[in-house]
């Protein structure tokens, strides 16, 4: 079917010229770009059968580009038999059916371009599905050619797996396989085996799949679990964690978080093929990667994989922690300063992996007041920031009832951990459509009530809505330089207020954010003139040299430069921020 034309298809969107010339001339917009996330299955629908689709995307790219977000970034939409949905490829080059076909991808690449987005794609390289037609010549015989493209290994003695390694999903990490009576390694799903990346030949294979989709017209990649390519080649068991400590970024009900994940991820040999997949991608001027890193020392590693002609940025998972407090908030980006040593970050709360943050952060209170503070301190921090489809509404964590529950990792893990549908349910478009106006029939996931209350056609409509103040915000930030590429100096803790300032050699912005949901004054730590921003809708004022801030709102002020004698250069306070009797590390 089509899609009938509305208010929120037919935004406006820059002109054709402007955007070649921008998109031809910027090669470094991914620095302090907006990448919006789009999960293809909950997007749009455009042919009816409840599940979204390419073709919806496409329809829908004005909306996004109204935003004023720089690129899209697309979760996988190649051939898969969706044990893990999409997460598990059988064909790297090939569109799922179920989303479209490659005419149909060339057509969202060209119009995403016209409206000066940029197109990044969610590249799952570590594993592919044991459908693959390289798993299915391995796993035939010891001697085949593609015997060694996945990690296979014999059993102990006493038939026990080769090591302790688990699987994320639950369980071991070894599957037994009756054709070669051997173990092969998966971190997540049994039918997700991994590929041995310390063959060259699956080196190569998976650099021909990258320049696949370069020569489609790609501006990038989302790495999935960069961290996990290779493996320790002894096999050596990994250590148990230390007492009151866990692995980060999983589930405490997971017994994947109780070990120290030395060997099964995050070996040194990955940091060569990074440099290797850098190089291919320097060939495309203007493509950027983004590497999702889960591991127990994220900081550091997050440091190493984006240094050294590796990866451009690369993003963790500590601000999608249930924790919340501005002061924990600081503490995170204390540390983050501390250990990356300059790296460039992707910032995020959400994304398809995560319960959504006003439901995780519901703590913090405000309701539909809390989503634009959220967006203004993600949008401030020094790094670029992906927004997770439906974000901008200010959507909450979606209940499944059990019967309904699609996600493997749920199923597994349920009741205690009910998995990542609560995320991945379809976009409210249209309150009073069938389905939301996501699609005309009943839709892989339920759409809340709740959902549509605030579907996007009544927030288009709605002054100060969450979706008005995320495109006025977004917008705005386009235009400060400051805030897109400038450096970030932490000023004190405090239990109401985050705080930072920007600065880039030519001016100074103070940033101050009030999360929690009472009135917050917060003293400045230096004396300086600030000149407060406008264009931005909130509210905080300064009085004096302490910062007045409502429930849930923000500051943006310019420190003034300080008189002196002529310089070529404005010459601004020095800003010495107190001591923090904070934890030198988090746990």
């Amino acid at each position: 079917m089509t899609l009938p034309q509305d208010p929120i298809a037919l935004l406006s969107t820059p002109a054709d010229s402007a955007v070649e010339t921008v998109h031809e001339q910027d090669t470094d917009w991914w620095v302090g770009a907006s990448i919006y996330q789009i999960y293809p299955r909950s997007f749009q629908d455009s042919n009816g059968d409840g599940l979204g689709d390419l073709p919806g995307i496409t329809q829908r790219l004005p909306y996004i580009a109204s935003l004023g977000a720089d690129a899209v970034w697309i979760s996988p939409f190649y051939k898969s038999p969706m044990r893990d949905f999409g997460y598990d490829i059988s064909d790297h080059c090939e569109v799922d059916p179920r989303f479209g076909t490659l005419a149909d991808f060339d057509q969202l690449i060209a119009e995403a371009h016209r409206l000066g987005l940029r197109v990044l794609i969610d590249l799952v390289l570590s594993h592919t599905a044991s459908d693959h037609r390289w798993f299915v010549e391995s796993r035939s015989s010891r001697t085949n050619p593609k015997a060694d493209w996945y990690v296979w290994a014999d059993a102990q003695p006493d038939g026990s797996p080769p090591n302790n390694w688990l699987s994320l999903f639950g369980g071991s990490a070894w599957q037994w396989d009756t054709r070669r009576a051997q173990y092969y390694f998966h971190n997540f799903l049994t039918s997700q085996p991994d590929l041995n990346f310390h063959h060259p030949e699956v080196q190569q294979a998976v650099l021909d799949i990258v320049e696949f989709w370069l020569k489609r017209g790609v501006d990038g990649f989302r790495l999935d679990v960069v961290n996990f390519y290779f493996h320790d080649k002894q096999l050596r068991s990994n250590p148990t964690q230390p007492p009151g400590r866990m692995a980060a970024a999983v589930p405490r009900v997971n017994p994947y978080a109780l070990q120290r994940h030395l060997y099964d991820k995050t070996q040194p040999e990955n940091l060569e093929f990074l440099q290797r997949l850098r190089a291919l991608l320097d060939h495309y001027p203007g493509t950027t990667s983004i590497g999702e890193i889960g591991d127990d020392e994220q900081y550091q590693t997050l440091a190493q994989y984006t240094r050294n002609n590796r990866l451009h940025m690369a993003y963790t998972f500590n601000l999608m922690d249930t924790q919340c407090s501005p002061r924990f908030i600081h503490s995170v980006l204390e540390e983050f300063l501390r250990e990356t040593q300059g790296a460039w970050a992707c910032w995020a709360f959400n994304n398809h992996d995560v319960t959504r943050v006003m439901t995780r952060w519901n703590l913090l209170g405000g309701g539909s007041a809390l989503a634009p503070v959220l967006l203004a301190l993600l949008g401030s921090l020094r790094g670029s920031m992906c927004l997770y489809q439906g974000e901008e509404l200010g959507l909450t964590e979606s209940v499944i009832p059990y019967e309904l529950i699609q996600d493997p990792y749920g199923k597994e893990m349920w009741p205690e951990f009910p998995g990542r549908d609560g995320c991945r349910t379809p976009m409210p478009w249209h309150a009073s459509e069938p389905h939301g106006g996501f699609s005309v029939a009943s839709p892989w996931l339920p759409i809340p009530p709740e959902h549509l209350a605030i579907a996007a056609n009544v927030q288009q409509e709605t002054p100060r809505s969450v979706l008005q103040r995320y495109r006025t915000f977004i917008n705005w930030r386009k235009q400060q330089a400051v805030l897109r590429k400038g450096e970030m100096e932490l000023l004190p803790a405090h239990e109401q207020v985050v705080a930072f300032i920007r600065s880039n050699g030519i001016e100074q912005l103070l940033c101050a954010f009030n999360l929690s949901g009472q009135p917050a004054r917060y003293a400045l730590p230096f004396q300086a003139a600030v000149m407060p921003l406008e264009g931005h809708e909130f509210t905080g004022a300064l009085e004096g040299q302490e910062l007045v801030l409502p429930p849930h709102d923000a500051f943006f002020g310019r420190l003034q430069p300080v008189a002196a004698a002529p310089h070529p250069d404005p010459v601004y306070p020095a800003v010495e921020p107190l001591p923090l009797d904070m934890p030198a590390t988090l746990t």
